[in-house]
């Protein structure tokens, strides 16, 4: 992925702007937040660059999208969105929530677990748990979508998908703000581990940052 800017979402067009639409200047827990996502250190494998979010879903909003890269493959990807509504929503228990949509291909023998789907979400909730941060109101789906080609088609393998659809909200810790580094890192090994990548230790050296936000983007 080419280097990209970061950029702030208000109600209306998801610009990178100081003041939402309607004159509401941006809160300072969610510039934390977003500060903190821009500053994580993700393992090497990980190309990662901000991305617009989507609208309406909250009166603030952050996205970036990620794929773990092996040589020249994509072996996953997914997309992570920050919302936050400084009243608070009910259905969260909280004013930041994480949504996210990751997906891999799998190999034969892993698409045919029957217990695949409690597996990866257990992959979910274990990535958060592992970096030792609390949550609360988590739900998703996890998909799995087979391909057979026939025709034309015909000399390709048959191909299975696997695909996680989340969301969760994260704790709030000081100042209001969740340690929303360290919720990104634990996505970045959820990816990883769909990709089949083996663990990284938490001390590995070899990390890659996210580009700073250099400006404001055009719509």
């Amino acid at each position: 992925m080419a280097p990209a800017q970061g950029q702030f979402s208000d109600h209306s067009d998801g610009t990178d702007s100081e003041e939402g639409a309607e004159g509401d200047t941006v809160p300072l827990a969610f510039r934390s937040a977003v500060d903190a996502l821009r500053s994580a250190r993700l393992r090497p494998e990980l190309e990662v660059e901000p991305t617009r979010p989507p609208q309406r879903l909250a009166p603030h909003a952050y996205a970036v999208e990620a794929a773990v890269v092996e040589g020249e493959d994509d072996l996953a990807d997914g997309r992570l969105v920050l919302l936050h509504d400084p009243s608070g929503h009910d259905a969260w228990q909280g004013t930041f929530r994480l949504v996210t949509l990751v997906r891999a291909e799998l190999e034969p023998e892993m698409a045919a677990d029957p217990l695949l789907p409690e597996v990866c979400w257990s992959w979910l909730t274990g990535a958060l748990e592992a970096r030792g941060l609390s949550y609360g109101e988590a739900g998703g789906t996890v998909t799995r979508a087979g391909s057979h080609y026939f025709g034309a088609l015909s000399a390709r393998h048959p191909a299975t998908q696997i695909e996680i659809r989340a969301s969760w909200t994260p704790r709030e810790g000081h100042g209001g703000v969740p340690d929303m580094g360290a919720h990104l890192v634990a996505w970045g090994d959820l990816l990883c581990q769909l990709a089949g990548l083996p663990p990284s230790g938490t001390a590995d050296a070899a990390v890659v940052t996210l580009p700073q936000r250099r400006g404001p983007q055009a719509p």
